[in-house]
């Protein structure tokens, strides 16, 4: 028996050690260069940083093998460091080792041992220093770039490296609430749009493209009060944090489930997260309930084309176009629905790259001791595909991290979905999708 009380519920496994134990050493997380899993593992080819390892070591503390108190050591620390917390081996492994969700349980005893650093905190807490930098842009822009907020990043072990993104001054929400759809097209019925923090505080011209693209099939658009998802907490194992936040924006989000409307995301790790980790972080009929009506933007679409309730339109133009899947799509089952929405449009060309992780994983990429590996993760597949694509080829990625590591690693600009649909939908000779 785990002589701790779990953040998570571990009910469906009948245990936290009984999830450890799913693990039988077969050896999947160790195939060569392909799907998912183990980012680490392909990026290394060591056993140390397979799933099997880190698996094997959590077994060892459950089994008595090593003392409890292994549990929340340095060491344990050390072998679960470089999972990315991809969730591919939910999906891959033959006996669906859940290692995001138990990293992130490793993640909050630990802490709650040894303390929790000013890094985590800040990166746990991102959507306060957004809404912060927001309501400071342009100048927190400038701020942040300049040479003393670059040496205090690196003091925090941030990776100098990299940037961190723009904040926008004028937020999605403000726009929405002066923005005035013609109720007039709203002939399919209506659909809720998680306002995720990135939305919101970074790229909102992706809201309005989501809304307008939305509007622009039929649907009316509710745009409910902004809270952010925890995704960030919970990466970080602050899962005290992560329950609170996540109690709040269910209370938000129910009354549209209550009534059956779709919940969709434009940010694939915000509105997964919903629909993935909720169940487990603050279980009960409400959270089951909202987990249930929450979907990625193109996967709703995709179903509603699938289904033929909607018909794209060809768009007159010979180009290809490169598709990288989020991780959590590609491991929740939902990563061929933009590619199967873009050749659904004539004139296009589209591939999806074998591409595996990109490396970035939130905050990981972002870390110091961590900056180089992520690069390297991304090269094992990503990288070199972009590199041999040709320069017209535009590249689609809907999740911020990867598009930020797309451009740090490659130089090339991604575009998020909605983008390209947005753009072909004010195309000259298109007036509506």
């Amino acid at each position: 028996v785990f002589p701790r009380e779990t953040a998570f519920r571990w009910d469906r496994e009948g245990g936290f050690p009984f999830a450890v134990d799913m693990c039988n050493g077969n050896g999947a997380c160790r195939k060569p260069v392909e799907g998912i899993m183990c980012p680490s593992f392909q990026a290394y080819g060591d056993e140390r940083h397979s799933t099997r390892a880190r698996a094997q070591s959590l077994q060892a503390v459950m089994d008595g093998s090593m003392s409890a108190e292994a549990f929340t050591s340095p060491e344990l620390h050390n072998v679960l460091d470089l999972c990315l917390e991809c969730k591919g081996c939910k999906t891959e492994c033959p006996s669906q080792v859940d290692m995001a969700k138990m990293k992130s349980e490793f993640l909050f005893h630990y802490q709650e041992k040894h303390g929790y650093s000013l890094r985590s905190r800040l990166f746990a807490n991102f959507d306060t220093l957004a809404r912060v930098g927001s309501a400071l842009a342009p100048f927190s822009n400038w701020i942040m770039k300049s040479p003393p907020a670059k040496w205090a990043l690196g003091m925090l072990g941030l990776a100098p490296e990299r940037a961190l993104p723009d904040f926008s001054r004028r937020r999605f929400s403000r726009w929405f609430s002066a923005h005035q759809a013609d109720s007039r097209t709203a002939s399919r019925g209506k659909v809720v749009l998680f306002n995720d923090t990135y939305t919101e505080f970074h790229f909102p011209h992706l809201g309005q493209s989501a809304v307008q693209v939305l509007e622009a099939l039929g649907y009316e658009v509710i745009v409910p009060p902004r809270a952010c998802c925890g995704r960030p907490a919970i990466s970080k194992g602050f899962l005290k944090q992560a329950k609170a936040k996540a109690g709040i924006l269910i209370g938000l989000l129910e009354p549209y489930a209550r009534l059956g409307l779709p919940i969709l995301g434009i940010e694939p790790s915000c509105i997964l997260s919903i629909k993935d980790d909720y169940p487990d972080l603050v279980p009960g009929k409400t959270a089951d309930a909202v987990a249930a009506r929450c979907a990625t933007l193109d996967q709703f679409l995709a179903d509603r084309m699938k289904a033929g309730e909607l018909v794209l339109p060809g768009l007159m133009e010979n180009r290809e176009i490169l598709v990288h899947g989020h991780c959590y799509q590609k491991s929740l089952g939902s990563a061929h629905c933009t590619p199967d929405l873009l050749r659904s449009v004539s004139g296009l060309k589209v591939e999806e790259i074998d591409s595996g992780c990109c490396g970035m994983a939130g905050s990981f990429g972002y870390e110091k001791e961590h900056y180089a590996f992520s690069l390297q993760v991304g090269e094992t597949r990503l990288f070199p595909a972009l590199r041999k694509a040709s320069d017209h080829a535009v590249v689609v990625a809907n999740g911020f991290s990867c598009r930020s590591q797309i451009g740090h690693g490659t130089g090339r600009k991604a575009v998020h979905l909605v983008e390209l649909l947005d753009y072909i939908r004010t195309l000259p000779e298109r007036k509506s999708l």
